[in-house]
This record gives structure tokens, C-alpha cells and sequence, in this order.
């Protein structure tokens, strides 16, 4: 019996190595371990074979997943105090949507040294280049690369920016140099730049406060 045992084990095993599906190698002993699988973009593969069947999971994976939202989508926020930051913007890319928003667009968030100090590590990142260290207009890229300096946030003509002009600046950029940084920073982000320019602005100090001697020397 166990010699008939062991004839009849190689055919079932070459039998149990045939399939259905011509690109099939048959049983494989941990294949991910050998032959990975190949991830495709804009394909869902959150169904996994072995829970659910193979018609149903190889339809999911021919179908496109990712999608452009339609026109006024509101992304879900998990925080839901965060919630307004993914609110369609209201004001447009014209010289009338610029002045709307000097004159009614308010930070969310409040103005304190927290929020400053967060907008500093933002602002190192993402305007120091062009903008300097202190807001003077001095940065390497102005330095080094002879672009056009941008106006001294303390000078006459951005000290008194109101902060929805600030925030319309990052949202659409401004003239030639500036570009937009919606696409580098989220709208919670660019509201704390935008209080850190507002400290620069002052001076090196919270708007409406005494001098901040702390924080102007982090700005040197």
C-alpha cells in the first residue's frame, strides 16, 4: 500500500501543478517571497484574493481608482475643528478678488507666538530664499541669483498688507516672481506664514505687543 502510495504521488503532484490560467505557475511555496507582485497606478488593490473571489478582485484591479473629484468637493477632515481649511476658497484670481480679500478674508487661527514660531520653521523653508531671513528682501536667490528684490515687509509698501492680501498672495502668487504655494502648502500652513510675515511686519515683534526680544533673536 505504501509503495503505491508513493507511485501515485508524483502524478499528483504534476497534476496539481496544472491550472486554468495559461500564466499560472501552479502551487508555489510562499511566492511573495520570490516573485512580487506588480502594483499598478490608479488601480484599487484593497481586496485581497484569499477573503474575497478572483472575478471580483480581478475586476477591481482593471478598474481606475483615482479619479478627479467634481467642481466644489469638500476633502474630509478627520479634525473636525479643521474642518473649515478644506472649504472651496471664495475669492478669485483678479485684482477685485485681491482687494475682496484684504478687506474681508480673517485668520482662523489665532495670532500668538506658538503660531509665529510654527510659521518661522514654514517661512525657512518656503520664502526665506527669496524673501531673507528677516523679510528684508535679501535672500540668496535675490543675492546670488540677481532676481528682482521683493519689497521689505516692514517697509512702506507691504507694513501695513492686511493678512487676507498675505494669504491671497500665497494662494495665487504675485506678479511675475512670486508663484503660487498652494500646492506646496496647505491652507492651515499658509495662515501661519502668513502670522509670521505679520511678525515681521512689526518689526520682529507680535502685532499690538512690546517688543519680543526672544523671537526677534530668532530671526537674526
Amino acid at each position: 500500500m505504501a509503495m503505491k502510495l508513493l507511485k501515485t504521488l508524483p502524478a499528483l503532484a504534476l497534476l496539481a501543478a496544472c491550472a486554468g490560467d495559461p500564466d499560472s505557475p501552479g502551487i508555489e511555496y510562499m511566492p511573495d517571497m520570490y516573485r512580487s507582485p506588480a502594483v499598478e497606478a490608479y488601480v484599487d488593490y484593497g481586496q485581497d484574493p484569499f477573503y474575497f473571489a478572483d472575478s471580483v478582485v480581478k475586476r477591481q484591479r482593471t478598474t481606475q481608482s483615482v479619479r478627479r473629484p467634481p467642481a466644489g468637493t469638500v476633502p474630509f477632515a478627520a479634525d473636525a475643528a479643521k474642518a473649515g481649511f478644506n472649504f472651496p476658497y471664495p475669492y478669485p484670481n483678479s485684482p477685485e478678488g485681491y482687494e475682496r480679500a484684504g478687506a474681508e478674508l480673517k485668520s482662523p487661527i489665532p495670532l500668538t507666538q506658538a503660531t509665529v514660531d510654527h510659521g518661522k520653521v514654514i517661512y525657512e523653508k518656503f520664502c526665506q530664499h527669496c524673501h531673507g531671513v528677516k523679510g528684508q528682501g535679501d535672500g540668496n536667490v535675490v543675492t546670488k541669483g540677481n532676481y528682482p528684490v521683493p519689497p521689505a515687509y516692514d517697509g512702506a509698501q507691504l507694513k501695513d498688507l492686511p493678512e487676507g492680501k498675505i494669504f491671497h498672495s500665497l494662494m495665487y502668487g504675485k506678479n511675475v516672481a512670486m508663484g503660487s504655494h498652494a500646492g506646496q502648502l496647505s491652507r492651515e500652513e499658509r495662515w501661519l506664514v502668513t502670522h509670521y510675515v505679520q511678525y515681521l511686519q512689526a518689526g520682529g515683534r507680535l502685532p499690538g505687543a512690546g517688543a519680543d526680544t526672544t523671537a526677534t533673536a530668532a530671526t537674526k
